[in-house]
C-alpha cells in the first residue's frame, strides 16, 4: 500500500473532477481526499495498491471536460487509520 499526495493542473476546476474523483476512489476501495485550490489547481491524496491508484488517475481524466495537463506527484507515509475518500471545501 502507498500514499500518494497530487498537486494536478489544467481544465480541472468547474469540470466535476473532485467528484469523479470520489467516484472512482470508492468504486476502486482507494482513500484519500480532493480539493480545488485558490489557483485554479486541485490536491489529492490517494491511498492504496499502486495499480488501483495508477487506474483511478486513468478514470478521472477520461471524464469529460477534465484535461490534466501536469501532475506533481510524491510518495508520502500511508494515513493507516484513513478508511474514507472526501470532498474537502477548504482550499
Amino acid at each position: 500500500m502507498i500514499r500518494r499526495h497530487m498537486i494536478i493542473s489544467g481544465d480541472v476546476q468547474g469540470v466535476g473532477f473532485r467528484y469523479r474523483a470520489k467516484y472512482a476512489a470508492v468504486y476502486l476501495g482507494l482513500t484519500g481526499y480532493v480539493r480545488n485550490l485558490y489557483d485554479g489547481r486541485v490536491e489529492l491524496e490517494v491511498q492504496g495498491d499502486r495499480e488501483l491508484i495508477s487506474r483511478f488517475l486513468m478514470e478521472v481524466e477520461s471524464g469529460s471536460f477534465i484535461n490534466i495537463e501536469n501532475i506533481e506527484s510524491k510518495d508520502i507515509p500511508v494515513v493507516e487509520e484513513e478508511r474514507s475518500f472526501s470532498v474537502r471545501h477548504d482550499g
